[in-house]
């Protein structure tokens, strides 16, 4: 069963193309996360909080995903992290088009 991360924390910026250009090394490794199937990135400049919307294989891979970025981000010195897991009900997604990768 697919799991689905939200993270999102206060955010300064850069946005939109120069975030793209200043988070690509970090969007490959990000890609090459154990059990990850996709990442939205998200971005709110108004509001100033970014973070991502994820989609891992399973509970353990979210889990342990969410431990290494959540240190990353205080790390940086990061607060106001908000994560939240769910679970994926398939039937209702797939009538509103989710299409599960793995």
């Amino acid at each position: 069963m697919a799991i689905i991360l939200q993270v999102d924390f206060p955010f300064a910026g850069p946005w939109g193309d120069e975030m793209a250009a200043a988070m690509d090394g970090l969007a490959q490794d990000i890609a090459g996360e154990p059990g990850l199937q996709w990442k939205i990135w998200t971005e709110n400049a108004q509001t100033q909080r970014a973070g991502g919307i994820y989609c891992f294989d399973t509970a353990e891979a979210a889990q342990a995903y969410a431990d290494k970025h959540l240190a990353r981000l205080a790390s940086f010195g990061i607060t106001g992290i908000v994560a939240h897991h769910f679970a994926i009900n398939a039937p209702l997604s797939k009538v509103t088009r989710f299409q599960q990768t793995a």
